[in-house]
């Protein structure tokens, strides 16, 4: 009987453990794997608007352009109120960012992409440090991101298709292929 309560409180507690790997804030990201967060940051970096895919009522994708900000080590999402992609948030916060690819074909430091929720931030004091900052138009959404993937894919050496993959509590994964 002592032997199943401990395997039991052993299982608990892998559970647990895994569980708080599913999401990491940006800070997190950037002290486990600072090579690929400052790709990552460049590459959102390079221009302004990128694109968001949230989930409809219905479940279906919509995609939508917005501009992104890296502040205090995290990721933050802001949205004019009742936007159409702020509703989808609210209702479900799963999402997919894509940094713009740029013009042509180039695509300079890569494919960049981010998995995650989106958490909506009420707290007064965090969304006036946040306006301070940024001068957003108020009144205004701002969501604050839990990531579960980033994903950079590009050509090394015109010869071979690399993806980096990043998922929390586990080092970047890379895949190569010609």
């Amino acid at each position: 009987m002592a032997e199943s309560a401990t395997h039991t409180a052993k299982t608990n507690a892998s559970k647990t453990n895994a569980s708080k790997r599913t999401a990491a804030n940006w800070e997190t990201f950037r002290t486990a794997e600072p090579d690929l967060a400052g790709t990552v940051e460049e590459r959102f970096g390079a221009f302004t608007h990128h694109i968001l895919a949230t989930l409809r009522k219905d479940g279906s994708p919509r995609t939508t352009g917005l501009e992104v900000r890296f502040l205090g080590g995290e990721l933050w999402l802001g949205m004019m109120p009742g936007s159409l992609k702020a509703l989808d948030l609210l209702r479900d916060p799963r999402f997919a960012l894509q940094a713009n690819p740029g013009e042509g074909q180039s695509m300079g430091g890569g494919d960049v992409r981010i998995s995650g929720r989106a958490v909506e931030v009420t707290d007064a004091a965090t969304k006036a440090a946040y306006t301070k900052e940024v001068e957003p138009p108020e009144p205004f959404h701002l969501f604050r991101t839990e990531l579960t993937e980033v994903v950079r894919t590009y050509v090394e050496d015109d010869k071979y298709l690399v993806v980096q993959v990043w998922k929390p509590g586990e080092p970047v994964r890379t895949l190569k292929r010609t």
